[in-house]
C-alpha cells in the first residue's frame, strides 16, 4: 500500500509506504503500539498507533504549510471511524462520496469496498485527527444485532457495498465525545489492560455515534427547511472559521463573505443544522475545551483563558461559572 503527496503544481513530493496499514489488523492477542514522527519541508506529523483484536486506533497530530493532495492506492477495505478535533479536510472515496468534506468538530463512519482515497490538504496547523479502524469481519460482528443503524451499515459491509453513517452532512462531536476521545489520548495503562480500555472506548464512541444518527442530529431539520447540499458545505465550512483562531473569530460580515452565505442564511443555517446561534455555537465550543484543558492539567488558568480567546483570565471566570456554575478554580481542585 502506497502514499503519494502532490503540491498544488502536481509535482510530486513524497512516495513512500503508508504509515499504517489496514491489513495489519490484529485479529486476536496482545496489544500492538506503534509511534512515528517526521518533519518535512511541506509538514510534519505525529502519529500514535494501537492494533488489537480487529480494531486499529490512529490518533494524529499534524501541520500543513502548503496545499497538497495525497492520494493512497492499493488500501485493503475497512471500516472506518473518524473524529476531526481540529483541521479542515476534503476527501474523495471510491465508492461512497467525491470530495466530502470533514471539518473541526465532526465525524463519521464509512466502508468501501474500493482501493483507492484522495484527500485535499490545504495550509493548517493544529490537525487533530482520532480515527478507528475495523476489518469487516470485525465490523460485523461488533454490529451484529446492535441497533437499526449498524444492523444497516454490517449488511452493507458484509455484501461489499460502499455505506456511510450520515451522508448529508456529517455529524457534529458533541461534548460527551470529545470527553471520551481525550480518556482515549490520555490513557495511562499498559498491556491487556490499556487493550480492555480502549476496546471500551471504541465501543462508546460507536453507541454514541449510532444514538446520534438515530435521533436524526438535525438532518430532519434541515430537510425540513430546504437547505440544499451546498448551504450544509458553506456551514460546514462557516463552522471550521469560526473555530479556527479562537483569538481572534471573524465577525458575523467577515463569516458570511469567507463561507459564502448571507448572514441572514448563515444565522439561520447554524441554528437550523447547529442548533444555536453562530456566536453561541463557538462560546460553547470555547468553554467545553477550557474545562477539558482544566480536568486534564498541567496548565494554568491564565493560560488556559488565553489559548481559550479571553481578553482576561476574570473574564473567563465569569463566562465559565455561568456556563457551569462553578469557578474554574473550583473545577481544578
Amino acid at each position: 500500500m502506497a502514499v503519494v503527496i502532490k503540491n498544488e503544481l502536481n509535482e510530486v513530493l513524497l512516495q513512500e509506504g503508508f504509515p499504517f496499514s489496514p491489513e495489519d489488523l490484529v485479529p486476536s492477542g496482545a496489544i500492538i503500539e506503534e509511534n512515528k514522527e517526521q518533519q518535512l519541508d511541506f509538514g510534519a506529523y505525529n502519529i500514535q498507533e494501537c492494533k488489537f483484536d480487529g480494531i486499529h486506533l490512529i490518533m494524529c497530530t499534524a501541520e500543513i504549510y502548503e496545499n497538497l493532495t495525497v492520494a493512497s492506492e492499493d488500501i485493503m477495505p475497512h471500516v472506518s471511524m473518524l473524529f476531526m478535533e481540529k483541521g479542515d479536510v476534503r476527501a474523495s472515496v471510491e465508492g461512497i462520496a467525491d470530495k466530502f468534506r470533514f471539518s473541526s468538530l465532526e465525524h463519521n463512519i464509512m466502508y468501501s469496498p474500493h482501493r483507492e482515497e484522495t484527500a485535499e490538504l490545504r495550509k493548517q496547523k493544529g490537525i487533530q485527527v482520532l480515527g478507528m479502524n475495523f476489518s469487516p469481519e470485525r465490523f460485523i460482528a461488533l454490529a451484529d444485532s446492535n441497533g437499526q443503524v449498524l444492523g444497516k451499515m454490517a449488511n452493507a459491509v458484509a455484501k461489499k457495498r460502499g455505506v456511510i453513517l450520515a451522508d448529508k452532512i456529517n455529524p457534529h462531536i458533541t461534548p460527551r465525545m470529545k470527553t471520551v476521545l481525550g480518556e482515549i489520548r490520555q490513557c495511562q495503562f499498559k498491556g491487556g489492560l490499556k487493550k480492555l480500555f480502549l476496546q471500551s472506548k471504541v465501543m462508546e464512541l460507536l453507541a454514541l455515534q449510532c444514538d446520534q444518527v438515530e435521533n436524526d442530529f438535525g438532518r430532519a431539520r434541515t430537510e425540513r427547511h430546504n437547505i440544499s447540499k451546498r448551504e450544509l458545505e458553506q456551514l460546514q465550512h462557516a463552522r471550521y472559521l469560526l473555530l479556527r483562531d479562537l483569538q481572534e473569530p471573524p465577525s458575523l460580515a467577515e463569516l458570511s463573505r469567507l463561507s459564502g452565505l448571507n448572514e441572514f442564511k448563515l444565522k439561520s443555517g447554524f441554528k437550523t443544522v447547529f442548533d444555536n446561534t453562530v456566536f453561541g455555537y463557538f462560546n460553547d465550543h470555547r468553554l467545553q475545551m477550557a474545562r477539558e484543558m482544566i480536568l486534564a492539567g498541567g496548565t494554568s488558568l491564565a493560560d488556559i483563558a488565553d489559548e481559550a480567546g479571553y481578553s482576561s483570565p476574570q473574564h473567563f471566570s465569569n463566562a465559565f461559572k455561568k456556563k457551569y456554575g462553578v469557578a474554574p478554580s473550583k473545577l481544578e481542585l
